[in-house]
């Protein structure tokens, strides 16, 4: 599904009102008809009502006006409660409003915020339409919008948003301040991003597009390349597999990885690896761990390292340099520990290697304070897959302010060190340092348990290995790591899944998509 910013809409709407000469009053009528369809679909079990419409002053009150009338035309008991005085609609909103009082349908303005509770109480709900804020909001909400969410919120009955919900910005998913809690969204013309993204995409419930009448000849061309990743787009990024292939067709990925006490880590990836399809799978751990890894491993081929105390040292940079001949991708973090000589190899690999990388856990806290070695590496952009608390070592900003804007930090972050970064977390953003941003809707909670992240780097090498170019082969793993998660949901539920349950489920999730078939 295609994501786009506010402002992009804004100038849909301009062009198809401006250029070719839809008048405003017709797109407003069409969206809150669609709106309207799709209320009466989704929540008849709430007929007659009664619905509290909630408008403000804009175009997105509008819509609401148009809604209100509609529905009291299909029977529903209406009452609009506009925020504001009438004096402050104008435009299209206001045609729109004085159809509805001609039509005697009840309207009540209210321009504080302590009449709110009363009016809501009077009315006693047992559906609200949250139409008081459209997709351009981006300031802090604050006074009688912020009570008025607030009370929506704590109304206990399901909420339907025109658009968005109200308090969530459109371009990014952040929110402003506060922010409905809807169960349904219905949107127009094309969903935002701030419906894909968190933390806006928790906050919209069922989301419905729907189409208003604009022309497809004559669109403006999009800007911004984002997509919430479906099965679809994902199954578009499938490797090519020949039969006639071999092992080695399929890539050999060397994975540096384990420590004393870590060997799990190292053992995951390395599994995850083959069973995303890589044709041959190397790990290269401490030598005083690794008779532990033999015994983990079976089809994954092993190589001891010179170590200090059980981690990797610096005198095993001519060992791994011998290594990377004739391999197609590097993966290096999972379990792999701390040290300084450890630093010291990192910041060689990143000056000696240019084959596809990807860099994840103990490698990422090694780069914390050190993003400048970025600037070094010769090769396509590395891919970086922190969590948020890695996250919050490496650019230095608190785990609430990169959960509060996810996808504005990663396509940031992702352009300044020209990464590819995959920010982990539910509804993943992948963001290229090009512009280009994936947000990944499969998954579930049996994610957020130790290891999951060894599962997904392993499998992300996997890709490298069989040619897929950094950005896709992220956005990829991601839908697959996420989807085998559900598989094993399916027959387990999510409560103490463990890592190891994905790895039997990574090939089933590729023949999905292969096939075009769900299994479950």
């Amino acid at each position: 599904m295609r994501l786009i910013r506010a402002a992009e809409m804004q100038a849909i709407d301009r062009r198809a009102i401006e250029q070719i000469g839809i008048p405003g009053v017709v797109l407003m009528e069409n969206a809150g008809r669609a709106a309207t369809e799709v209320f009466c679909r989704e929540l008849a079990e709430f007929f007659p009502g009664p619905v509290l419409i909630m408008a403000g002053k804009g175009n997105n009150g509008g819509d609401g006006y148009v809604m209100a009338r509609l529905l009291a035309e299909q029977g529903w008991t209406v009452q609009t409660l506009v925020l504001g005085r009438a004096e402050d609609i104008v435009g299209d909103a206001a045609v729109m409003l004085a159809v509805l009082q001609q039509l005697a349908q009840p309207v009540r303005f209210v321009a504080e915020a302590r009449q709110l509770h009363d009016i809501i109480a009077a009315v006693a709900p047992t559906v609200i339409v949250d139409a008081l804020l459209g997709t351009g909001l981006q300031a802090t909400v604050r006074g009688l919008f912020a009570a008025a969410i607030e009370l929506i919120n704590s109304a206990g009955v399901p909420v339907c948003a025109v658009d968005i919900p109200s308090g969530v910005d459109g371009s990014s998913g952040r929110i402003c301040g506060l922010a409905v809690q809807a169960d349904l969204t219905v949107t127009f013309d094309h969903a935002k991003i701030g419906h894909g993204s968190d933390p806006g995409a928790t906050r919209t419930g069922l989301l419905e597009v729907v189409d208003i009448g604009i022309p497809a000849c004559g669109r403006i061309e999009l800007e911004s390349d984002v997509v919430l990743v479906d099965a679809a787009t994902a199954a578009d990024s499938l490797p090519v597999r020949p039969r006639t292939g071999h092992k080695g067709s399929f890539g050999h990925l060397l994975l540096l990885a384990g420590s004393s006490g870590k060997t799990g880590a190292a053992a995951l990836a390395g599994n995850a690896a083959l069973r995303g399809g890589c044709g041959l799978v190397t790990v290269a751990t401490p030598a005083s761990v690794h008779d532990i890894l033999e015994v983990k491993l079976t089809e994954v081929m092993t190589c001891p390292l010179a170590d200090v105390d059980g981690i990797i040292s610096r005198q095993a940079r001519a060992q791994v340099a011998e290594l990377l001949a004739g391999r197609q991708a590097l993966a290096v973090g999972p379990g792999l520990g701390q040290s300084a000589g450890l630093a010291e190899l990192l910041a060689w690999l990143l000056t000696a290697v240019e084959l596809p990388l990807v860099i994840d856990a103990d490698a990422l806290n090694l780069l914390a304070g050190r993003l400048e070695l970025l600037k070094q590496y010769s090769g396509p952009p590395p891919i970086l897959t922190p969590h948020p608390g890695e996250m919050s070592r490496l650019c230095g900003l608190s785990i609430a302010e990169i959960e509060a804007d996810r996808y504005q930090l990663a396509c940031t972050f992702a352009a300044e060190h020209h990464v590819v970064l995959l920010l982990k977390g539910a509804r993943t953003v992948v963001a290229a340092p090009d512009g280009r941003v994936r947000i990944n809707r499969s998954g579930n909670d049996g994610l957020a348990s130790g290891g999951s992240g060894d599962v997904l780097t392993g499998l992300i090498g996997a890709l490298l290995a069989q040619g897929l170019e950094p950005f896709t082969a992220a956005t990829l793993a991601a839908w697959l790591h996420g989807r085998a998660a559900e598989l094993v949901a399916v027959g387990q539920g999510t409560a103490g899944m463990t890592a190891s349950d994905l790895l039997c489920q990574l090939p089933v999730a590729r023949r999905e998509l292969s096939e075009g078939v769900y299994v479950c």
